[in-house]
């Protein structure tokens, strides 16, 4: 028989708790009680650099097993949104396979070669400079720790926000263990993960650890053979499809988008070289076939208008099918030499190649509704029936070396740590667009981009003592200095209007032409369009070439107090900072062309002809002052960790589209804005925030082998300062729907507002920042008398309303919001006699119990803006995995 729970219920026993400690007045003087067998036992970090116990850490800092991790499903870190207080994730749809991390409130969008990602992530304590980095798969881990607020003394780098540390597993002297897991689950859902430890002698040991996934996509995925049919337009059907077929070909679901096939191997050794060294290293290797995320429209809000959907909520129609090939290869060294019992010279590297080739879709199949074309086979126009835009990475390579050196003293009552830190990271990439039916006769539009030669350089020298100046208090004081460069040599940037796309390869005909109905997929050969690289451009590229660089001090000050053994208080002021950067060269005068001259317009102010500029940013800088509580209660059956925290978000880095310009182009009275130049993707310093808030989280046993997590947030996230925010979103959609109108273009003398749309966002909550979340999760393990046990496991999370977007558009049928959402999972694990050869397990789970389809990232889209286009979070897996130990 099992032996049963105590008499008491969970209800009874969280009240009896909570009453104890409102009733205890003396809870943090009393002398600690003894352990108890049902005691929560200690998790150790490594967030001050120090290897230190989770609850004697004065830092807001999270720590997920291994365990952890699986029972959750995630295979990335992009699984962890709203797991951890104020942790929100997004995945690009950009064609990027870029990871969107934010740490209340403080994040970054830009994916790209020169972006830099405001979450720091680490593997093995060692900085990882991309962002796709973060899509990597999580498998064997010793923990994996999530820093909050700014990091800027002894991570450093990227951390306005905070930083992500994955922790894998060290092979083990002595041990031949291993194991192996089979996953198995719905959308032909199969997982195979190995880990075997090799013990070669008594000082050096070897670990092999592989995981693999590949699951169909759950999207609705059909050919897009889009033959326009608009008779009163003039198009009729002609059985030639009106969008491109060149790569177009049928793929079955483990194909479609929103499919997973990736895997990854990790070889260590750990040689311990004298008693005193040790020398740990590593090679892993991550390769990633997926198809990729895409963007669908969301019909409940398009539904009532004319953008309803017309099949399914996942359907889409596909003529550039997902396809990616990212390998992220990577050699990690680690050597620790202790050389007394009060010092540590610790020395990291890593040096990592991550190549990528992408394509993907990026319209979906939503053409435009006959209402909304205005273009006719006879006299052309501006908005044709087709929506065909595709992005394609033809190759890239980012290569980073990352060095760190750190000395670590301990006195007893003094302790210190002090670094020096660099990292050379070189990109190059092969980056183009096409877009189909993109002017007045409906030809097509491309760009291409060939930067072969992108260097970012950091440097920085830190160190952050710890001096216990009282035998219950401790002040922390740190500081880091760091400079960071960056430098684009020879890059290169195409752009083909008109009868350039054609590539001298085919004379296309006009609007009034006979028999031209604009370009069908006959038209469209092999050597035209961003596919084919620079050569496909007749035109000449022009060059960019551009450096800069950027430095700050940064730093940290503390005070602990260590109330008792198992209660502590803390409070710190911290700052972090992001480096500044530059865009890609960009004509100011823009590229629309003056039909009387047949030449782009001028600048409407400064000399004739094209104005570059590099659009330069500055860094942006977050200040955090926190007040934190971590301890044990209920004869340690009971942790809390809570912290209340204020920052001040300055210069904000906003990726995306901007005003630049203005043209001389004389503007019509129902077009008013035609002369400004924007440039569609650019970063800019946009204002400040302020950001407030409080993280609760902690464990309770509240009876023998039971277990409940938990952790809340609040969170203010809110705009302070951004006078030149310009309320573009689908102004058109926006009138026709007859919703909040888009302001009128400003009129007045102010430059810095000239052809913008000012908007007050003062006050607005920043993108991914929920103002509540909530979770909390329940197991319970029923242990029998001959050595099984059987652990049900229950989890639910909730979250309030986010946004994705600074205007924090939130319009019946057209916005940029996930409203608030319920998620449960829970599984049902049996665990086999552990005295036997094999121990092994099998556990039932099923995640996303109701099928919720949450958002992940949302903003108008398609035609004109019309809709709402939204990437969305897996809908219900489930599933049974089993594995074995030895």
């Amino acid at each position: 028989m099992f032996d049963s729970n105590r008499s008491k219920t969970l209800i009874s026993s969280a009240v009896a708790g909570a009453l104890a400690l409102l009733a205890a007045p003396g809870t943090f003087a009393q002398e600690a009680p003894a352990l108890s067998g049902d005691a929560i036992q200690e998790v150790m970090v490594t967030a001050t650099r120090y290897s230190t116990s989770l609850l004697k850490t004065p830092v807001a800092v999270s720590a997920l097993t291994q365990d952890d991790l699986t029972r959750k499903g995630a295979l990335n870190i992009k699984a962890l949104t709203g797991d951890i207080p104020n942790l929100q994730l997004g995945g690009a749809v950009d064609g990027s396979s870029g990871v969107q991390i934010a740490i209340r409130g403080v994040s970054n969008s830009d994916f790209t070669e020169i972006g830099n990602p405001a979450v720091g992530l680490h593997v093995a304590g060692i900085y990882s400079p991309r962002p796709q980095g973060a899509l990597a798969l999580l498998f064997d881990l010793d923990r994996l720790e999530v820093l909050r607020g700014p990091q800027g003394t002894l991570f450093g780098r990227n951390s306005t926000g905070g930083s992500i540390n994955i922790i894998p597993n060290k092979p083990v002297f002595g041990s031949s263990a291993g194991s192996a897991e089979l996953d198995l689950g719905n959308f032909n859902h199969r997982q195979l993960s190995v880990v075997q430890n090799i013990p070669v002698n008594d000082r050096f040991a070897l670990r092999v650890t592989a995981s693999g996934v590949k699951r169909d996509g759950w999207v609705d995925q059909a050919q897009d053979l889009y033959d326009v049919n608009m008779p009163s337009k003039g198009f009729v059907a002609d059985g030639i499809p009106d969008v491109d077929q060149r790569r177009n070909r049928k793929v079955g679901k483990g194909d479609f988008y929103t499919n997973r096939d990736q895997w990854a191997v990790r070889l260590s050794g750990l040689w311990k070289v004298t008693d005193r060294l040790q020398w740990l290293l590593a090679f892993e290797n991550y390769q990633n076939n997926d198809a990729g995320d895409i963007a669908l429209k969301d019909c409940e809000q398009a539904a009532g208008t004319p953008y309803a959907c017309q099949g399914g909520k996942y359907d889409v129609a596909i003529n550039v099918p997902g396809v990616t090939d990212m390998s992220i290869r990577t050699l990690r060294s680690n050597l620790v030499w202790n050389v007394n019992a009060q010092t540590d010279i610790e020395y990291s590297y890593a040096h990592a190649i991550q190549r990528r080739f992408q394509q993907q879709d990026s319209d979906a199949g939503y053409h435009r509704i006959e209402a909304d074309v205005n273009a006719t086979a006879a006299a052309g126009g501006a908005r044709w029936p087709v929506e065909d835009n595709a992005t394609y990475t033809l190759g890239s390579k980012f290569e980073s070396d990352v060095h760190e050196l750190q000395l670590r003293q301990n006195f007893g009552k003094l302790r210190y740590v002090a670094g020096l830190f660099y990292m050379k990271e070189r990109n190059s990439i092969d980056f183009g667009q096409d877009f189909l039916a993109n002017d007045s006769n409906g030809y097509p539009y491309a760009n291409f981009y060939h930067q072969p030669d992108r260097v970012s350089e950091s440097k920085a020298v830190f160190a952050q003592a710890d001096w216990q100046f009282l035998p219950a208090w401790t002040f922390t004081a740190g500081v880091r200095y760091s400079r960071d460069g960056r430098a684009d040599r020879n890059g290169q940037f195409w752009e083909a209007y008109g009868t350039d796309y054609f590539n001298g390869l085919l004379v296309p005909g006009a609007p009034g032409t006979p028999g031209y109905t604009g370009i069908n997929a006959g038209m469209l050969l092999p050597g035209m369009g961003a596919f084919y690289g620079g050569g496909a451009f007749p035109a000449a590229s022009t060059i960019s070439d551009n450096a800069d660089s950027w430095s700050k001090t940064t730093g940290r000050l503390g005070l602990t107090w260590q109330v008792d053994p198992r209660n502590m208080l803390y409070t710190s002021l911290s700052t972090g900072y992001k480096a500044g950067g530059f865009n890609d060269r960009f004509n100011l005068c823009g590229n629309d062309i003056n039909p009387a001259t047949g030449t782009p317009y001028d600048c409407a102010t400064g000399p004739a002809g094209p104005q570059y500029s590099f659009l330069p940013y500055s860094p942006e800088t977050v200040t955090s002052l926190e007040l934190g509580y971590k301890g044990k209660m209920l004869e340690d059956r009971l942790t809390l960790s809570a912290t209340l925290f204020y920052s001040r978000y300055k210069d904000m880095q906003v990726t995306g589209q901007h005003t630049v310009g203005r043209t001389k182009r004389v503007c019509e009275p129902d077009n008013p804005g035609c002369d400004a130049v924007i440039s569609w993707w650019s970063t800019q310093n946009v204002g400040r925030a302020n950001i407030k808030g409080l993280e609760l989280e902690g464990q309770y046993r509240p009876w023998r082998d039971a277990r409940i997590t938990y952790s809340a947030s609040l969170l203010s996230a809110k705009i302070a300062d951004y006078p030149t925010y310009s309320d573009d979103i689908g102004c058109a959609a926006r009138e026709a729907q007859g919703i909040t109108p888009c302001p009128p273009y400003y009129s007045g003398t102010d430059p810095s507002l000239a052809q913008l749309r000012p908007y007050d966002v003062t006050g607005n909550t920043l993108p991914y920042s929920p103002r509540r979340t909530m979770n909390l999760s329940f197991s319970q393990d029923f242990r029998f008398d001959n050595g099984w046990s059987l652990t049900p496991w229950l989890s639910a999370r909730w979250q309030d309303k986010v946004y994705f977007n600074l205007r924090n558009l939130d319009e019946a049928h057209l916005s940029g919001v996930q409203k608030a959402y319920s998620m449960f999972d829970a599984s049902l694990r049996l665990d086999g006699p552990s005295a036997g050869r094999f121990p092994w397990h099998a556990e039932l789970y099923v995640r996303n119990i109701a099928d919720k389809r949450v958002k992940t990232w949302a903003g108008a889209g398609g035609p004109e803006s019309s809709f709402t286009l939204a990437s969305y979070n897996d809908p219900r897996m489930f599933g049974l995995r089993v594995g074995t130990e030895w």
